[in-house]
């Protein structure tokens, strides 16, 4: 698919190389040595010999989130492109870290810390470690349509009207989600004693909110920032002044168990070269994508394509 353009690369490597041998250049056991100081690849260290692959069965779990739908097709692809091979399984979030922290599975690629995911880090940590971010701050709160005549979860407490418009129901998502043990958590620090939070999955939690905006009805879900549904419907996230969903917002990170780095090294450097890269932005162009329809593997496929220079970069220097 695109071994393509490593090849360019290597071809360019082979010319290179043979031209300086044709100036006799490198006679010199000082300068064998190193003695220009560019070591080619800055974090790699020795270029010729590359960052080796170690173990090239990879398997990465995640949860069927937007983002992580969108982001773990990127992450598989330049792995696969550097040579692994990569396995990756839908679970539900707890699985997703316990897999991680037993060594089941290799890394993960939607962690949401140090709110949503609190209680997982907290068994855990000494299990993993963050490889890196692929977002700094992503802002997680109780989510309505615009034209919804409230603006904080306070709001909610004793609002017969609102409550008996929607059941006294608040529409989630699937139950093992960080963000649906916020949205308990809300529930109870706001004495919401009335209201209830109802698990379902993103897709019909997404479909149910599209058809009561379609309709302008009343609907409560959790909501997540980087998401498709900020940018296709028009809605706001409720004050949180508790800040149970962490205040500003989590850091979506890629965590691995903590002998990942030794056991697949170039790996380990790959996924953090992308988390040092990655963006909102990024995922955005992802998520909307595929909100057109794209399949999430096409949809990081044309990114890699439209992006030769960042695949170039996030595999240099790898090699068996």
């Amino acid at each position: 698919m695109l071994k393509k353009f490593r090849f360019l690369g290597l071809a360019a490597a082979l010319v290179l190389a043979i031209t300086l041998v044709a100036c006799g250049g490198g006679d010199s056991e000082e300068e064998n040595d190193g003695g220009s100081g560019d070591s080619g690849n800055g974090d790699n260290g020795d270029s010729s010999s590359g960052v080796e692959l170690g173990e090239s069965e990879l398997t990465v779990p995640y949860v069927a989130w937007a983002g992580a739908i969108a982001r773990t097709p990127l992450v598989q692809q330049v792995l696969e492109e550097a040579g692994y091979t990569v396995e990756t399984k839908q679970v539900d979030a707890g699985s997703m870290w316990t897999s991680v922290a037993n060594d089941d599975t290799s890394f993960m690629t939607a962690s949401w810390l140090p709110a949503t995911h609190q209680s997982y880090w907290e068994q855990y940590q000494d299990d993993v470690e963050v490889i890196g971010a692929f977002v700094d701050k992503a802002p997680l709160a109780m989510t309505v349509p615009s034209y919804m005549d409230i603006e904080s979860v306070e709001d909610l407490k004793g609002n017969e009207e609102l409550g008996e418009a929607v059941d006294w129901t608040i529409t989630g998502i699937d139950p093992g989600a960080g963000v649906m043990q916020n949205t308990q958590t809300a529930i109870e620090e706001y004495g919401l004693d009335n209201w209830e939070l109802q698990s379902s999955s993103e897709g019909a939690m997404l479909s149910e909110l599209e058809t009561k905006i379609e309709n302008e009805e009343p609907i409560i879900v959790p909501g997540w920032k980087p998401h498709w549904m900020f940018a296709e419907m028009d809605l706001k996230m409720l004050e949180d002044p508790k800040e149970v969903y962490g205040g500003e917002g989590d850091r979506i990170e890629a965590i691995a168990h903590t002998s990942f780095k030794e056991d697949s090294p170039a790996a380990y450097k790959i996924v953090k070269r992308i988390t040092e890269d990655y963006d909102t932005e990024m995922e955005n162009k992802l998520l909307v994508e595929i909100n057109k329809g794209a399949e999430p593997a096409d949809a990081a496929s044309q990114f890699l394509e439209d992006n030769q220079d960042l695949l170039e970069k996030w595999t240099e220097g790898i090699g068996e």
